[in-house]
């Protein structure tokens, strides 16, 4: 028998709701609710009902267990302005397509040949870094994730757009942060600034991916990247993909290929350098295992602490930092009754600090990844990457990046934070810094002429 229970919580303002406290705090307020309300905690937001979740067998069964009434909440739709019909905004048969299509290019064996690629990028990077400058380390990570993603998944080094590129995400990602996204009235008013910059920003990266699918189209060469892949797929009548179908894909995964990584990159550093002694640890791990040469994917499964760090970094800070579905039709979640169009948000940022799951939840502890925390966790106890049928299609990418890029700089540096710095998160369509990561770049007691002698044949495909 279906329950009729609505699930408590703050009340808010008339129309508004809790539009107010959500904007102006989206992650403590929320967290303090939690401590009032519980696991299930009803908020409303501009006229939409809206369901926190936070116990890890809720949050299962909107992503696994009862994934088919759940599609993506009309926040993540509000990104087809940029993203189209891609993979982080499709549903049904379509998106299963779409995925099936685009699976084979991240496979293990796939992304292991990625590798030399990342490693490269990475010295090519830190070959411009020089002891005691300061640097906004943020900036740098999401320019290396750029040239990462666009060689490895498009085979297109991207140097030369780089900065264009960033500059239009940059106010790509500060206009979903703002409260005009939930107002569909105010994105109309064409002549306001803010929507005539997201316009032109949208306009200057399509003109950067359609000319990439014209080159390869014209060129009639055949790649094993994700563009060859998508540009050979066929429909059951036949039909290749269009060149919008193609747009849509490429955008999302140029997106999402770097942004998230970059972002967790970031954050890992502000942890070590706030943590000396787990960056002292990292440094001993990684001189141990490769003796003063240069990571490869085959070093990743004994880099054990590195991992860890990057486990640990986001948990605390996850770029992408909340799930949200809509319900498709009525139903039940933890004995509260769940209305057809409920909005859901699963929010990694509150689930991950949890005491019940993790001891001493505030603290950056990377051992406690040890014997293998992650098995003996609750399902969605800790989901950086999501869960389900939807996970994100490149997490193991992600990982082998993450653990590759860290292992490389630190090999060499170690950075220190800015003094007086301080974080200042900005929620848009991931987590980011709103004001960078500022650092001061040391070098450390190894001699860095002892990384170029596996280098030198990689570093030309990275210049």
């Amino acid at each position: 028998m279906t329950t009729n229970k609505i699930p408590p919580g703050p009340k808010g303002l008339p129309i508004l709701g809790n539009a107010v406290q959500l904007l102006r705090d989206p992650f403590n307020y929320p967290q303090q609710c939690v401590g009032k309300y519980g696991d299930v905690i009803r908020f409303r937001f501009a006229g939409l009902n809206f369901y926190l979740l936070i116990h890890p067998d809720a949050i299962e069964y909107v992503l696994r267990g009862n994934h088919r009434n759940f599609s993506k909440d009309k926040g993540s739709h509000m990104l087809s302005g940029l993203v189209g019909q891609g993979l982080l905004t499709s549903e049904g048969d379509f998106w299963r397509r779409q995925r099936r299509l685009a699976q084979p290019a991240f496979q293990l064996d796939q992304i292991q040949r990625y590798s030399d690629f990342m490693v490269a990028f990475s010295k090519h990077m830190i070959d411009s870094w020089r002891p005691g400058e300061t640097r906004d380390v943020h900036v740098d990570f999401m320019r290396l994730t750029l040239e990462i993603i666009g060689q490895t998944l498009f085979t297109t080094n991207v140097a030369g757009m780089a900065d264009t590129v960033g500059e239009c995400l940059e106010i790509v990602m500060r206009y979903y942060a703002s409260p005009i996204i939930w107002f569909p009235w105010l994105q109309r008013l064409t002549w306001l600034p803010a929507n005539r910059r997201f316009r032109q920003a949208v306009d200057k990266l399509d003109k950067i991916i359609y000319e990439s699918i014209q080159q390869r189209r014209q060129s009639g060469e055949e790649r094993n990247d994700l563009l060859g892949r998508l540009l050979a797929a066929r429909d059951e009548d036949g039909s290749a993909m269009s060149d919008l179908q193609l747009r849509d894909e490429l955008i999302t995964l140029f997106l999402a290929g770097h942004e998230t990584t970059a972002l967790a990159l970031s954050y890992t550093f502000y942890l070590l350098a706030n943590h000396p002694e787990v960056d002292a640890r990292l440094a001993a791990e990684v001189e141990e295992v490769l003796g003063g040469r240069l990571p490869t994917s085959a070093d990743v499964p004994r880099l054990r602490y590195a991992e860890w760090v990057i486990k640990e970094s986001m948990r605390l800070y996850p770029p992408a930092y909340s799930i949200g579905r809509e319900a498709l039709e009525d139903c039940e979640i933890a004995g509260f009754h769940v209305p057809k169009g409920t909005q859901i948000s699963l929010f990694q940022w509150i689930v991950h600090r949890d005491a019940r799951w993790f001891d001493d939840p505030e603290t950056f502890r990377p051992e406690r990844w040890d014997n293998d925390l992650a098995k003996r966790l609750p399902r969605c106890a800790y989901f950086p990457f999501g869960d389900g049928p939807r996970v994100c299609i490149g997490n193991q990418f992600a990982m082998m990046e993450a653990i590759l890029v860290l292992t490389t700089v630190v090999q060499r540096f170690r950075l220190t934070l800015v003094p007086g710095f301080k974080l200042k998160l900005m929620p848009s369509v991931t987590m980011r810094p709103k004001h960078g990561v500022s650092m001061i770049v040391h070098e450390r007691s190894k001699a860095a002429a002892d990384l170029d002698r596996a280098v030198a044949p990689a570093k030309s495909t990275a210049s």
